[in-house]
Formats: C-alpha cells, sequence, structure tokens
C-alpha cells in the first residue's frame, strides 16, 4: 500500500508566522487530503496552542532568540539551540518527512537546518522586504525559497525564487457582512468614519499609548475607533478609559476574533507593518498607516513599510514620532475621500490573491519528487 505524503512545517512565535503557515497547510490538505502534516514550533510560544486549534499536530522544540545587545546572555540561548537541534533530529526521523517548510519563527532554523542535512527537500517561505538572518542561512541548502517582494534576488539564489506574495488568513474575502453590519457588530454608527487600530496578535506598546494620551482628542474628532489593543494592555486601557469619562466612540477589546468583520468596518487601519498584515491590507484593498516596530531584526517592518510607501500605497509614521503624529494624522486621512481611494487603489496592486495554494503546490512536488526517488 502507498504511503501517504508526510510534510513539516516550521515555525511560528507570532500570528504573522502562524496564519501564513496554517493557510499553507489546509492548501496542501485541499490538494493531497490523505497528506500527512506535522508542525514544529517554540515551546511556550502562541503556536503551541493555535495550530492545535487548527486541527494539526505539533511538537515544541526549547529554542529561543538570540540577544544581539547582550552576547552574554546568549550562553543558555546556544544550549537550547544545541538541544533543539537533536530534538528535531529525532522529530524527523520518527516522522520521516518527504519535505519540509520553514515559514519564519524561532523553530525554523533548526528543523530546517537538520532536515537540510538530512537530505529532506526544504522550502523557506520569507515574508519581508528584507530576509531576515536565518532565512539568508537556511537559503543555501534550500530547494525553493518563495518570497512576497520583488528584488529579491539581492538575498537569494535568483534559480530558487518564486515570487508568491504571503499567505493569508482564510475566509477573510468570502464573508457576506456589509460595512454597515460589520460597524453595528460593534456597537458603533454606521454613518461615522471607522478607524480600526491593530498592534498585532501581542499588542504595540507605542500605538496603545498614542490612543491613551489622545482619548480626549479621540472624544472631540467625530471619527470613531475599533481598538485591538492586545491581552497585555487590555487592563492599562480600560483604566484610561475609565478615566476619561465617556468615551462611546471607542470599542476597545484585547482581541477581535472576527477580523473579516473589523476590515469590513474599517474606512482606515493603523498597524505595525509586519508582512503577513501587509498581504491582508492589500488583498483587503485597505488603506493604512504603517508604524513600524524598531524592535525587529534588522528593522525589517520599516523595509516592509517603504516598500508600500514609495509606490503610494500606504502612509507611514515613524515609532519614535507617534504619539505626537499618529492620531492626527489618522483623523485628518480619514475625512480625506480621495486620499482614502488613491490608497486603497494602489495598494490593491501589490496584492497576491493565492498565495497559499501556489506555495502548497511546490510544497507538494518536492515531496513527490523525494518520495519518487526514495521509494518511500
Amino acid at each position: 500500500m502507498e504511503e501517504n505524503l508526510r510534510i513539516i512545517i516550521s515555525g511560528g512565535g507570532t500570528g504573522g508566522h502562524i496564519f501564513p503557515a496554517v493557510s499553507i497547510a489546509n492548501a496542501i490538505k485541499e490538494m493531497c487530503p490523505d497528506a500527512d502534516i506535522l508542525f514544529v514550533g517554540a515551546e511556550g510560544r502562541m503556536e503551541m496552542q493555535r495550530v492545535p486549534a487548527a486541527g494539526y499536530p505539533i511538537k515544541g522544540l526549547p529554542v529561543a532568540g538570540f540577544d544581539r545587545k547582550n552576547l552574554l546572555k546568549n550562553i543558555p540561548v546556544l544550549i537550547k539551540l544545541f538541544k533543539s537541534q537533536r530534538m528535531a533530529m529525532q522529530i524527523i526521523k520518527e516522522f520521516r518527512p518527504h519535505a519540509a517548510v520553514g515559514v519564519g519563527g524561532y523553530a525554523s532554523g533548526p528543523t530546517l537546518k537538520v532536515a537540510g542535512k538530512m537530505g529532506i527537500p526544504t522550502l523557506i517561505q520569507e515574508q519581508n522586504s528584507y530576509a531576515g538572518v536565518t532565512n539568508k542561512l537556511l537559503a543555501k541548502q534550500a530547494h525553493k525559497i518563495c518570497v512576497a517582494y520583488e528584488g529579491m534576488e539581492r538575498f537569494f539564489d535568483k534559480k530558487k525564487i518564486i515570487l508568491t506574495g504571503n499567505p493569508v488568513r482564510q475566509g477573510l474575502r468570502s464573508h457576506s457582512m456589509s460595512r454597515e453590519e460589520a460597524i453595528r457588530s460593534f456597537h458603533l454608527d454606521p454613518n461615522k468614519k471607522t478607524v480600526l487600530i491593530l498592534g498585532g496578535s501581542l499588542g504595540a506598546r507605542t500605538i496603545n499609548q498614542c490612543v491613551i494620551e489622545n482619548l480626549n482628542k479621540i472624544k472631540e474628532s467625530g471619527v470613531q475607533f475599533i481598538w485591538q489593543t492586545g491581552k497585555i494592555y487590555i487592563n492599562e486601557a480600560i483604566a484610561a478609559i475609565a478615566n476619561a469619562g465617556d468615551v462611546t466612540m471607542l470599542h476597545v477589546t484585547d482581541f477581535i476574533s472576527n477580523m473579516a468583520a473589523a476590515y469590513s468596518a474599517a474606512d482606515l487601519v493603523i498597524s505595525r507593518a509586519g508582512a503577513g498584515s501587509i498581504s491582508e491590507f492589500c488583498l483587503l484593498e485597505k488603506p493604512v498607516i504603517l508604524v513600524p516596530s524598531p524592535n525587529v531584526a534588522e528593522d525589517h517592518q520599516t523595509k516592509n513599510a517603504l516598500a508600500l510607501v514609495n509606490k503610494n500605497a500606504a502612509l507611514y509614521v515613524k515609532d519614535m514620532n507617534a504619539k505626537e503624529e499618529l492620531i492626527d494624522k489618522a483623523i485628518q486621512t480619514v475625512n480625506q475621500p480621495m486620499l482614502l481611494n488613491n490608497l486603497s487603489v494602489n495598494i490593491a496592486k501589490l496584492a497576491f490573491t493565492d498565495s497559499a495554494n501556489v506555495i502548497a503546490k511546490e510544497v507538494i512536488k518536492l515531496a513527490e519528487k523525494y518520495k519518487k526517488e526514495h521509494e518511500c
């Protein structure tokens, strides 16, 4: 009896890595319903909950990120990395994958490095416009490199590159809720301009502080806001609103479960410049003000943002200037229909509509080739 395809998908750490990984897995299962898919993540990170919730098994590695400011703190990190590589080797020996996929995040480094050394074909997905150190190292032995931006041959072998875009959360475009219904679901007024504030799955301190320090300005603006704080900041946000009095034009929550409704409600979005979020804005044609996080490797969020700004497809506020500029800029922008329309038209030109399926096909091709050559 012929064995099913077996595929490992590794990475995570943030929703920006997990959502694309699950989308790729779902696309593989649609094309090959009998395929066995195993995720490998980092212990204690959100993939250890989100992936099983999506219906897939996951193994955890004790891997952690390097501290680039204090090198002495990396001794325990190196020990964890060595242990993770040994554990990854054991996982691969037991699961016997026909291909391994890396989507970024701590776990993808040791998993794909070991897979490559063991002769398993690997595919990496580089979400950002500026390649990270781990992916640059993994690219040397990778068979395929799926990217979301043009010009990535400055980091990778051009022959391996496939321009696929980033997979996004499924269901964002298939919903049927109107803007009015969406706004009412957040207990807001459909007749008012609406700004959606996102800080990522964990929240963004700068963006949250901008809102807290400008609550009076928000109250007087005539604009309403849907504010996702992230779980770390929700109590601080609720306390600030209580102190500010009656802020009826502000819907605050730590997590938005129905992102399709949130996007439908929004005339303008404020967000960090993570690659996954940007891909969603492109696909949904959403005008956006990007506030890149300064606390990421190689300042890649600024590079992501500028890739859009340079094409008049987004607006941009530096993190250091956000407290003074962001809320004013949002209120001004959301009241300029022509500017909103231009941003929407230009960001739509950058969208990829079938990323997960394109990547899944490449993974399946690699796996089937390996399976045939090794008769396993």
